[in-house]
């Protein structure tokens, strides 16, 4: 655990999250995303903490939170995150979101704007009809993203991987950032074993068998009327074009040579950016 930060464990919504907080000062959530758990903010949390109350979320299915057999359209888990927000008798939050938890955050804009005050999404957009063009076969002008088919096979996947996470987190590590030392030894250890928990494959594979849904639900949703960060690193290419016309007042700033693990390979950077954004 972080000096200055504390579990905590709410019921909301028909499931449990945990959460770890610290600070003083106005809410900040943090959301994270797939296959990382609230750790993945560690270097950037005691920093934020210093003007801001810190809310790190393990997401339905995730880590040390509840593991329910459905629930993972971004739709349910961003209510999950609303009824949290409420339990913890705040009014107003400022989000921020990665991976999967850029998804939950967009939908958590979407759909309760009386409690966001501004969202940033980090490296990826919330699921849109575009996901529908992502082929299985690598092809030299987009990112292959094999593990969106994988992670849709129901059953397998966890069979395969079971006892056996840390093999996905080094895969992950080494293919998707850009200095996979900036992700320690301690910080793949503690994914794998979050990894390897009963359920938890499941769980994570139920957040991409969703994004039919999720699409489905992008259709019905005008645009956000909440300030909006998109900070990208990797993936930064596909944020201009999928949000451009999701918000009214929207910013987009790329981090130069980075991966996609922002918060971890260039937490200075992240930091300062979600400092001057949030204020």
């Amino acid at each position: 655990m972080l000096d200055g930060f504390r579990d905590g464990y709410a019921d909301v919504n028909g499931t449990r999250l945990h959460y770890v907080a610290g600070g003083a000062g106005e809410p900040l959530l943090l959301l994270p995303g797939w296959p990382m758990t609230w750790w993945e903010f560690h270097k950037i949390m005691p920093v934020l903490a210093r003007r801001r109350r810190v809310i790190a979320v393990d997401l339905r299915g995730m880590g040390d939170s509840a593991k329910p057999e459905g629930g993972y359209d971004k739709k349910t888990m961003a209510r999950d995150v609303a009824e949290l927000v409420r339990h913890l008798g705040h009014d107003r939050v400022d989000v921020a979101g990665m991976d999967i938890g850029a998804m939950v955050a967009f939908s958590f804009a979407a759909n309760h704007p009386e409690l966001t005050t501004r969202v940033a999404l980090l490296d990826v957009p919330h699921p849109d009809t575009f996901f529908h063009s992502f082929g299985v076969l690598p092809r030299p002008d987009q990112p292959h993203l094999w593990w969106f088919a994988f992670n849709q096979v129901r059953d397998l996947p966890e069979r395969l991987l079971e006892g056996r996470s840390r093999l996905l987190i080094d895969w992950c590590v080494q293919n998707m950032a850009k200095d996979p030392d900036a992700i320690s030894e301690q910080s793949r250890a503690v994914y794998a074993a979050a990894y390897d928990q009963p359920g938890a494959i499941r769980a994570a594979n139920g957040w991409y068998q969703a994004f039919a849904q999720d699409i489905a639900d992008m259709q019905t949703y005008g645009k956000l009327s909440v300030p909006v960060l998109a900070l990208g690193g990797l993936y930064y290419e596909a944020l201009p074009l999928a949000l451009s016309d999701r918000a009214d007042d929207i910013r987009f700033v790329q981090l130069a040579d980075a991966g996609h693990y922002l918060s971890e390979e260039r937490p200075d950077d992240v930091a300062n950016a979600l400092i001057e954004f949030f204020g």
